[in-house]
């Protein structure tokens, strides 16, 4: 594993320290509450000894009726001081990982569309799951942990040499002699917690691969395959966590034999002394009982490294996301597009995924409501090019412009205000039909959703729902066919009047009579925007003022649907690719 280097390890240190400094007051009051709670722990060690000395040895009647009162009374301060400690802590923890949740989906969601494909959606979702646990568990424990435990060993180590200072060296000789073992258990933790972390993560995109696809799975009887695929994962994932279990664990027997040797040595060498009488019984048996309480906190923080390290490597993978910057920039001052018609010019653009060059010196001006026709063979680049326009992806060379400004000199929220898009695969989110059709305008009264319904050839099958515009539609509109899924977007679309749209193969998915009133909201849809349509089936885009061949990345011909079969070109194969024979195309 790659040794980490010192200096960005201290950073994510001091990051997470100042996540905490955030909540510095309620830290403050939690740290009063651990004193008294140390404080009272330590108050019930010295009380063993009138306990023993006055009431058992003595036999005194008033130290009898005095010392369980002030036993009780020391317990409610404690209890007190204990709930105020938990919750103060419970709060900064909580809202540690409320922060770092917030500021993992910020970053996540500002990415452009190269980070999603490629990280995987299960891997992104237990950073912001189960690694940002991980890291609440080990801020929270390393702070109340470290801090009250220290209070009690410093106030049971005055307690010890107070009463008998001789055994108290024999005491603390023991502490020094469990910090190497526990430093090397603590640094095979970190490394089995990362691949914990990496395997949990793993697990989560099987599980959201299989269930997103249970419908592929189902129909070529994968589930075996499927269960076998989970089995593997799983195994690795128990495997490790029984490593760490190994780990954390080994701690405890250490310390314990330890704890053993200092109170052996200690009853051996003090028993002698109250024999001799220069102890008496309650002094001694309180000291014993201060030192058994000292090496509990000892056994804690010896512990600690073990979460701390656990927290560090998912502090690794968190910090990974927030600290990646976008490929997307943006000026300081940005140019406002003002909404209007609008023409989009391609300038010599060029495109690369990676290394490979998809676009090549696209040259190409929609005038403001003008309807582009993109078709070419699939790979081509028409997808690429339109994902140009909304600055999901920025161009290698040349540049793309909304009304002669090139989109780069704008602020993205200004560049996709002013372009809607209707995606072949329908895009719908689990809420009720009339959030999924305001999603674009969340300022829309219900008549203009209503009248977006009726535009997009919605509204009819809108009111056969129960609930109606209240009706919830299911994770991906489940519970909605393709057609009512494509104009439900369609209705999002209209909804925004965005004065560019793009239609990326809206209708290829349809059935013939779905993609027919598909079709009319479309035409509703375009009506006097600048509109640009990928197309699969040529028949669809008849009505297009222009129709833009690509092939290979290059635009190769260009031109109206009679213009390009007369020159019987790549468009002119496209078409007989889709009718009989050349015959028929001519007709057309």
């Amino acid at each position: 594993m790659k040794k980490e280097n010192p200096k960005i390890f201290n950073s994510k240190v001091r990051r997470l320290l100042l996540l905490v400094k955030e909540h510095r007051f309620r830290l403050y009051f939690a740290m009063f509450c651990m004193a008294i709670v140390s404080a009272s722990q330590v108050a019930l060690a010295y009380l063993i000894k009138p306990a023993i000395d006055d009431v058992f040895v003595s036999k005194n009647v008033e130290a009898l009726t005095q010392i369980p009162f002030y036993i009780i009374i020391v317990c409610m301060i404690a209890g007190i001081g204990m709930y105020g400690q938990e919750y103060f802590m419970s709060y900064v923890g909580e809202s540690i990982i409320k922060r770092l949740r917030d500021d993992l989906y910020e970053k996540i969601t500002d990415f452009p569309l190269a980070f999603f494909h490629e990280k995987k959606t299960g891997v992104l979702m237990a950073r912001i799951t189960n690694d940002v646990n991980i890291i609440k568990a080990a801020v929270s424990t390393a702070v109340t942990v470290s801090i009250k435990d220290l209070f009690l060993l410093i106030g049971l180590a005055g307690l010890i040499i107070y009463q008998i200072w001789q055994l108290a060296i024999a005491a603390f000789v023991v502490l020094p002699l469990a910090f190497f073992p526990i430093v090397l258990l603590g640094r095979k933790a970190r490394k089995i917690s990362t691949g914990t972390q990496e395997s949990m993560a793993d697990l989560n995109v099987a599980l959201h691969e299989t269930f997103t696809g249970n419908k592929i799975v189902k129909a070529f009887g994968m589930e075996e395959y499927e269960k076998n695929r989970f089995y593997k994962k799983t195994h690795r994932l128990f495997s490790l966590e029984v490593k760490a279990v190994i780990v954390k664990s080994l701690s405890s027997p250490i310390m314990e034999t330890l704890t053993g040797i200092g109170i052996a040595f200690i009853i051996w060498y003090g028993g002698s002394d109250v024999i001799e009488g220069k102890y008496t019984v309650g002094t001694f048996i309180s000291f014993i009982a201060a030192v058994m309480w000292f090496y509990g906190p000892a056994k804690k923080l010896s512990g600690l490294n073990v979460v701390i390290q656990q927290g560090f490597a998912a502090a690794d993978r968190v910090y990974e996301i927030i600290d990646s910057s976008s490929d997307i920039m943006e000026i300081e001052e940005p140019i406002e597009i003002i909404r209007g018609a609008h023409s989009v010019t391609f300038r010599g653009v060029d495109f690369k995924y990676d290394k490979e060059l998809v676009l090549k010196d696209i040259n190409l001006k929609a005038n403001p409501g003008e309807v582009i026709a993109l078709v070419g063979t699939s790979g081509g680049g028409k997808t690429s090019f339109v994902n140009l326009i909304p600055r999901f992806y920025d161009v290698c060379g040349g540049a793309v412009l909304i009304n002669e400004i090139d989109i780069r000199n704008s602020s993205l929220s200004s560049v996709r205000d002013q372009i809607a898009i209707v995606t072949q695969e329908p895009i719908l989110f689990n809420e009720s039909v009339k959030d999924n059709i305001a999603y674009g305008n969340q300022n829309a009264t219900d008549e203009e959703i209503e009248n977006a319904a009726k535009a997009a050839f919605a509204f009819d099958f809108i009111q056969n729902f129960p609930d109606k515009f209240d009706t919830i539609i299911g994770e991906l509109g489940a519970r909605l066919s393709g057609g009512e899924k494509q104009r439900i977007c369609i209705a999002r679309a209209l909804i925004k009047d965005a004065p560019i749209l793009i239609l990326d193969e809206a209708t290829s998915a349809l059935d013939t009579e779905s993609e027919m009133l598909v079709q009319k909201a479309l035409a509703n849809l375009m009506n006097g925007r600048t509109t640009f349509i990928i197309a699969h089936r040529l028949s669809t885009i008849g009505h297009a003022d222009r129709i833009v061949v690509i092939v290979k990345g290059r635009v190769v011909e260009e031109g109206k649907h009679d213009e390009l079969i007369a020159l019987k070109g790549e468009y002119y194969k496209l078409y007989n690719m889709q009718y009989e024979n050349g015959e028929q195309a001519g007709q057309e």
